[in-house]
């Protein structure tokens, strides 16, 4: 059983205060985003809760953790990315979690990833629609997203793409591929 109680100090003194709340709502919002589906609701609190574990300390769990980069990213990535492959690595090392199924939740909580598993899909979604979430777009993809993971997962993508277009920014080839594989693979209705 997951005991936040153990975790809530370190991940506080990580992430600060604010961002400690989201981690709690994004929580929240997975637990129901896993009602009714298989999945192991253990490890959707644990991924949420964690998912940004290695936020605003990327350079210094960089160095502490040894790391130069991470091959899957493209050098051209936002620092966002690099946050959540940090984050599986921080949770791995700093926070004891061994459970590869959780570790990919948290690595792929920003970009997505081709054939996600539900968990992942319930993160990256939980992450984008958390109840303090606003911004526009945020409604369609909540609606879509209590409908069907996928639709919502799509939906999500999507904006994100459009967003990054909007401000002429790079756009992380694993969000294409993930969006990529659900309109050949599922074409959203998964």
């Amino acid at each position: 059983m997951f005991d936040i109680e153990l975790y809530k100090d370190r991940l506080i003194s990580d992430i600060g205060e604010k961002r400690y709340k989201h981690s709690l709502r994004v929580m929240n919002c997975a637990e129901k985003l896993s009602e009714g589906k298989k999945v192991d609701k253990e490890k959707v609190k644990i991924a949420a809760f964690l998912h940004d574990c290695a936020k605003y300390n990327e350079e210094r769990y960089m160095n502490e953790l040894n790391i130069d980069n991470f091959k899957e990213i493209d050098p051209d990535s936002s620092k966002s990315v690099v946050h959540s492959f940090l984050g599986a690595e921080v949770a791995e090392k700093v926070y004891n979690v061994r459970d590869e199924e959780i570790l990919k939740a948290i690595k792929y909580h920003t970009t997505g990833n081709e054939n996600m598993s539900v968990l992942e899909k319930i993160v990256f979604l939980a992450d984008a629609i958390e109840e303090k979430r606003s911004y526009p777009g945020v409604e369609e993809i909540r609606k879509k997203a209590s409908k069907n993971l996928d639709l919502g997962v799509l939906e999500c993508l999507n904006h994100n793409i459009r967003f990054l277009i909007d401000m002429d920014a790079f756009i992380d080839p694993l969000t294409l591929k993930a969006r990529n594989y659900l309109i050949k693979e599922k074409n959203g209705k998964a």
